[in-house]
């Protein structure tokens, strides 16, 4: 089954990215050379930041680096959010600026790899790819929509997708998977490919070729379809009980609201880990083999969770996949700290790989179900604010405190297996009060 459910999800969104007569097929063509560019911008920051310098500077630096992470959404959430919302033209627009604005800040940054001025292009850098996320998180259902009306079809494509109105029914989630899977291919050899320049040509020249991609990107943003009349009507064509209600609660409700706690949570983990296991492995002088078997774990985690994620949601809530996934986080967890090795932390994110691929589309999709089209922007902005700040959070907690393997991971596994049963029973009893 998984076999089948991840060969189906690669061939589907091989025909959509190959087909740009489509509008989705477009979007997922702005999606892949923007995770290229990301990937590459951020091996170079890696090899600058990171594995150039000594651990206790390395430390210091990450640490200024993991604040300016968050910053960027002090600006993408109160002010770029309302603005995404407001034009659906206009979220194109802010794509193309997004990558536009990239090409000039990685070219300038190659030439101030050493210099202060770094942080503030970088801290640019991180504003206009957070703002592209934000974008994309809302142009998902309007080009699935625009899609659906232009073939005048209902059903299944040609692809075998599921077209705009069962993919609501299933809170989009098929169309996060595939735009997931691109981009983490994408990043695969993006990431092959600006290592190896990184070794051979150093970081100034990752970052040159980074602003040749997110060219390319500004390019292909320019030919992301605009939605029809008729597309636009049926975004507005909602009924007076359920705009009233979306005015009542722009924020969709009980389910959205622990399925961001859910989500936010599981990004916790992801940056707990990956920092847990970069230090640990400097620490202990580890090869670079060890961060590469990491890394392909992670990689592979992650597809074989895009696979499933997208055969599971026909049978499961999304909900019930991120109960799933903070559990089996949890488990992976605890099971590792009873034998902290290299190889078993090296497995346990090829695992957290997995559980984010499966809880990330279920999040987005059940935002992109129940937020209205119109508050989708604000509403995905603010969300990534909270999903950074926690990825931040788990982040810095084995950057600024020693941690060996053992204890991390059974921190780790009381969180999320905590983390599980706080989400699983407070979602239930907001569900029936809200039905009560």
């Amino acid at each position: 089954m998984r076999a089948r459910g991840f060969a189906s999800l690669a061939w589907g969104s091989l025909q959509d990215l190959f087909d740009q007569s489509t509008a989705f097929g477009r979007l997922a063509l702005v999606h892949v050379v923007m995770m290229a560019g990301d990937t590459l911008v951020t091996i170079s920051l890696a090899g600058s930041l990171f594995f150039s310098v000594s651990p206790n500077e390395a430390k210091s630096k990450v640490l200024l680096y993991l604040l300016l992470t968050i910053a960027p959404f002090a600006v993408v959430s109160p002010v770029l959010g309302p603005l995404i919302d407001r034009s659906t033209n206009g979220r194109r627009l802010l794509v193309v600026v997004s990558a536009a604005a990239r090409i000039v800040l990685c070219w300038s940054m190659s030439a101030h790899l050493s210099s202060l001025w770094l942080f503030p292009e970088a801290f640019a850098v991180l504003i206009c790819s957070k703002l592209y996320g934000v974008t994309r998180g809302a142009l998902v259902p309007e080009m699935a929509r625009t899609d659906q009306l232009a073939q005048h079809a209902v059903g299944v494509s040609e692809s075998g997708w599921p077209t705009t109105d069962r993919a609501e029914a299933a809170g989009f989630s098929g169309f996060n998977a595939q735009l997931t899977l691109l981009g983490t291919v994408s990043g695969l050899l993006a990431g092959s490919v600006g290592a190896a320049i990184l070794k051979s040509l150093g970081a100034p020249s990752v970052l040159l070729v980074a602003s040749v991609v997110f060219a390319l990107g500004a390019v292909s943003a320019l030919r992301l379809r605009r939605p029809s009349p008729q597309a636009e009507r049926a975004v507005a064509a909602v009924s007076q009980e359920e705009r009233d209600r979306q005015k009542l609660d722009p924020s969709g409700g009980p389910e959205v609201t622990w399925g961001l706690g859910a989500s936010a949570l599981m990004r916790f983990a992801v940056g707990f880990s990956s920092f847990l296991l970069a230090f640990g492995l400097r620490r202990l002088h580890a090869s670079l083999s060890w961060y590469a078997l990491a890394l392909g774990l992670s990689a592979v985690g992650s597809l074989l969770g895009l696979g499933l994620v997208t055969r599971l949601r026909n049978r499961l809530q999304e909900s019930t996949l991120l109960t799933v996934a903070l559990l089996t986080t949890g488990a992976a967890a605890l099971a590792a700290a009873q034998r902290a090795s290299l190889l078993h932390q090296a497995l346990l994110v090829g695992g957290l790989g997995l559980c984010a691929a499966i809880a990330q589309p279920s999040f987005d999709g059940i935002t992109q179900r129940l937020v209205a089209p119109s508050s989708q922007g604000r509403t995905f902005a603010r969300f990534a604010v909270r999903q950074q700040l926690t990825w931040v959070i788990g982040a810095l907690i084995p950057v600024a405190i020693t941690l060996s393997f053992g204890d991390g991971d059974g921190l780790l596994g009381v969180v999320m297996v905590g983390g599980a049963f706080v989400y699983a029973i407070g979602r239930l009893r907001a569900t029936r009060l809200s039905r009560g």
